[in-house]
């Protein structure tokens, strides 16, 4: 596979599962003359509740797959394995790789007011601390709460979008931050923004939404254009999904609220574990 990219190649996208195409239609929205290929790790999701180990295994085995198709760069459009697998590759691969918790952290510090900001995210995203420790190195005074959310993406890979047992969900994980006066969430998974008017609807209008597909968007098109990797082309680029097990329903509905053409659906098995 090559080590040096060139600007025509698409710009490589992996998720755990289908929550990653909220970061897909935002690059789609900022460079759309780009092409993206998308892989969505289905077999195995969610990565919430695995070990760093595991974690920075699946990122390495989905980043490689995602070279061997042509991408010029990874972005990492998962919290979980930003905050668990990033480092790790980012000393194993040559192109450049983009995840989502530092340009969240970025756009939290730049929204609050009241230096008290509350960040959801899966089990490992949490534990981690990824945002706390980026958040707190752009603004040392600020404070932060921070809440596990395990049910909410299974609630949303099964489609329930718009449902009372996911509002009552939202309103179970957020009341506690509410309650400690914060003024922005960080929806510390992309699964999240999918959420986004019933949590605007629970949180209020006082509480600013810092999505994490956005902004990573905004930090992928400058370095696209730091490292001379935009794409030349003028004509709408295409968008290319692989699963590594069949979600096809939920992939079609979450296109369809994310107003999400894509061009090429795909199947493809989830990589074994490597013998030692």
């Amino acid at each position: 596979m090559p080590t040096s990219p060139s600007n025509d190649q698409a710009i490589g996208v992996f998720d755990s599962g289908i929550g990653g195409l909220t970061v897909a239609a935002s690059l789609r929205r900022l460079l759309p003359h780009e092409n993206i290929l998308y892989i969505g790790d289905t077999a195995r999701v969610p990565y919430g509740g695995k070990s760093r180990e595991t974690v920075e295994r699946y990122s390495i085995e989905i980043g490689n797959l995602l070279l061997a198709g042509g991408a010029k760069m990874i972005v990492v459009a998962c919290n979980t394995a930003s905050a668990l697998g990033v480092p790790r590759m980012k000393e194993v691969f040559e192109v450049p790789v983009v995840g989502v918790v530092v340009p969240g952290a970025k756009a939290a510090v730049d929204s609050t007011k009241n230096k008290t900001i509350g960040v959801i995210g899966t089990r490992a995203t949490i534990a981690s601390g990824a945002y706390e420790k980026a958040i707190l190195a752009l603004e040392p005074g600020a404070t932060i709460h921070s809440a596990p959310c395990p049910l909410l993406v299974p609630l949303i890979e099964e489609g329930l979008i718009e449902d009372s047992v996911t509002d009552q969900m939202l309103r179970r994980y957020l009341d506690p931050l509410l309650s400690q006066g914060i003024d922005t969430l960080v929806l510390g998974c992309t699964h999240y923004p999918l959420l986004k008017n019933a949590i605007a609807r629970i949180a209020g209008p006082t509480v600013s939404l810092v999505d994490s597909a956005e902004n990573c968007a905004l930090s992928v098109g400058h370095l696209l254009r730091e490292s001379h990797l935009a794409t030349p082309k003028k004509d709408n680029g295409q968008l290319e999904v692989t699963l590594t097990d069949s979600a096809e329903g939920f992939l079609r509905t979450a296109a369809r609220a994310l107003k999400l053409p894509i061009t090429k659906v795909s199947l493809q098995n989830s990589p074994e574990r490597p013998k030692n």
